[in-house]
């Protein structure tokens, strides 16, 4: 069962906003909601180019300017406990919605440090503060979202994935990472009765993604008449997700949260939740790779006769990928009367678009 939530006239605090999915997620909640406040909370550090998240930055003060909803932009490491536990003191969310982490499975092999530093110590803290939220009587908060991700499916050949799987061989740090983070929200959910829901997202993309998506650097480099390697002899299979289904799946997970209950011992049930977030049709590599390329020469990004097959290069398997991303999302259908819908060729073009545009 699931709790009702209203989300105007409430408190909520997105963590890892101006990054990609969180400036989207703020974005759709000034123009949609009718009261309350929204909080970003980021460090803007450069694990890519800053000037993307100010871009998006600018984009949500543009927004907030037209919104009935007050906004709020903290600039901030998640490992500042200190920090953390004053912006829960003065504003007091409902909402939590933690979507800072460290990302990106290659970048974990060279630099662990920094994804122990924001994805266990920072989401540490982030539950800390929720569990604390409660003292003294206050009604604390009604819901805690956070990003997990399909990389905790490790090297699974069992598709599609499903959330009854098994997830003990994470096959890199950041897969890891976001397994304990899972776990982490379990025990504080049974111990604080912190209604908690944990998202596995899908290769997310659109536009201003990531610059260190495939889809985004592979654009970059064809820009740049650079040559293209794409993995496992382009035999990898991804469920893309574009970023308004994301969105969409996110809000509509924040208007319902686990039920508190007590169990047969007296102590409660833990109020928690895992849902996978994935287009439910995973694409091979090189159609993907197929299809970016009409819509980068439809969008004038580059020229018809470009030479596509001078500028790519079928390489081996990287270590920490998987060959196969493939979620079954039945349970965000079934609990939420939702399942991400836009396809790739559509997804695509608007990035492709505001690429041209971005960059022209």
């Amino acid at each position: 069962m699931k709790q009702h939530i209203d989300l105007n006239n409430k408190t909520i605090l997105v963590t890892g906003s101006p990054g990609f999915i969180g400036a989207n997620l703020v974005m759709r909640l000034l123009s949609t909601l009718t009261g309350g406040t929204v909080i970003s909370f980021d460090s803007m550090n450069d694990y890519y180019d800053p000037k993307l998240k100010e871009y998006r930055l600018g984009l949500i003060n543009a927004a907030a300017e037209k919104s009935k909803v007050k906004h709020v932009f903290i600039q901030g490491n998640l490992a500042d406990k200190e920090l953390v536990d004053e912006v829960f003191s003065m504003y007091k969310p409902s909402i939590v919605v933690n979507l800072a982490a460290q990302a990106g499975v290659r970048y974990s092999i060279d630099h662990p440090d920094v994804y122990i530093e924001s994805n266990i110590i920072g989401f540490f803290n982030i539950l800390e503060a929720c569990r604390h939220s409660y003292d003294g009587g206050e009604s604390g908060v009604e819901h805690l979202v956070y990003a997990s991700s399909s990389s905790v499916y490790g090297g699974n050949k069992k598709v599609p994935f499903s959330v009854e799987d098994k997830v003990d061989n994470p096959v890199s740090l950041y897969a890891a990472t976001k397994k304990s983070n899972e776990l982490l929200a379990h025990s504080y959910s049974k111990l604080y009765n912190i209604p908690s829901t944990g998202l596995r997202f899908f290769t997310v993309y659109g536009p201003a993604g990531r610059p260190d998506m495939f889809y985004f650097s592979a654009t970059n480099k064809l820009a740049r008449g650079e040559k293209i390697q794409i993995f496992y002899y382009g035999d990898m299979k991804r469920d893309f997700t574009y970023i308004d289904d994301i969105v969409e799946g996110i809000i509509r997970v924040m208007q319902g949260a686990p039920e508190k209950r007590i169990g047969d011992d007296g102590l409660p049930v833990p109020p928690y939740s895992i849902y996978n977030i994935g287009g439910g049709t995973p694409e091979n590599l090189l159609e993907y790779v197929k299809v970016l390329q009409e819509e980068l020469v439809r969008s004038g990004v580059l020229k018809p006769d470009y030479d596509f097959e001078g500028h790519r290069e079928l390489v081996g398997m990287q270590a920490g990928d998987v060959p196969v991303t493939y979620a079954d999302s039945r349970g965000l259908e079934e609990d939420y009367g939702f399942k991400p819908s836009i396809d790739i060729r559509t997804g695509l073009r608007r990035f492709c678009e505001w690429y041209k545009e971005y960059y022209r």
